[in-house]
């Protein structure tokens, strides 16, 4: 894929539906980026693609490496070149949206990918723990999902930024990942405060490539837009 186009497979709508019991497989999604998050199937942690190499980020607090054959029923991928590189202190996660605002003010109704890497004093970060029974939905999953909170800590954050518009296809606003430097422990990003400055690398995108999945089980879904669902999951 072209540097910095977004490629997506399925739709946040369809996991808020509990659709994610097959996906697209690995060997194939990393094909399309560099450096991407997601999810994998029964929606058993979160996922995080770096340097073309996915992890999955578990709930018990592990970090293991995904296998080629492994399914992800909703994942987002970009390769990744920032156009620009800044070096700057982030005081909490409202921080990461000034930035991207001041990086291009016109921007709003474009995407954005960005890769954040450096230390930082607070990670507050979740995993969700899977689907109970089958096509659980993923509003369901918030009240039980783990929550860790980690400081003086060293990593990379990859994150995306989708217009408002955009909710339901992508998570609308912020959307971020994180992986420590020893690939040891990691979650979608809640809260975060850098210890000094972090490099902050970012792109716009207008580029966007979404495949839909052909399942039975993703036509025959009743989807909707639930943004106050989307908001409470996605934190």
């Amino acid at each position: 894929m072209e540097p910095n186009h977004i490629y997506q497979y399925s739709i946040i709508n369809a996991l808020m539906a509990g659709v994610a019991d097959t996906g697209i497989p690995i060997s194939k999604f990393t094909q399309h980026g560099t450096q991407g998050i997601g999810t994998f199937t029964k929606i058993q942690g979160e996922l995080i693609l770096l340097y073309g190499k996915v992890y999955q980020l578990q709930a018990s607090g592990h970090i293991r490496t995904a296998k080629p054959e492994e399914q992800l029923p909703y994942a987002v991928a970009t390769n990744f070149q920032p156009q620009k590189t800044l070096n700057l202190k982030l005081d909490n996660k409202d921080d990461v949206d000034k930035v991207l605002e001041d990086f291009d003010a016109h921007a709003a109704n474009l995407f954005m990918s960005y890769r954040i890497d450096g230390k930082f004093k607070t990670i507050k970060a979740r995993t969700v723990r899977g689907q109970e029974y089958e096509d659980q939905p993923l509003a369901e999953l918030g009240s039980k999902q783990a929550v860790q909170e980690y400081e003086d800590i060293e990593g990379t954050i990859v994150g995306f930024r989708a217009p408002v518009a955009w909710q339901g296809f992508m998570v609308a606003g912020e959307h971020m990942h994180f992986i420590d430097k020893e690939r040891k422990v990691g979650g979608h990003i809640l809260e975060l405060v850098s210890d000094g400055e972090v490099s902050f690398g970012v792109a716009v995108v207008n580029n966007v490539h979404i495949e839909l999945p052909t399942s039975e089980k993703f036509n025959a879904a009743k989807m909707v837009t639930d943004d106050k669902g989307v908001k409470g999951i996605e934190g």
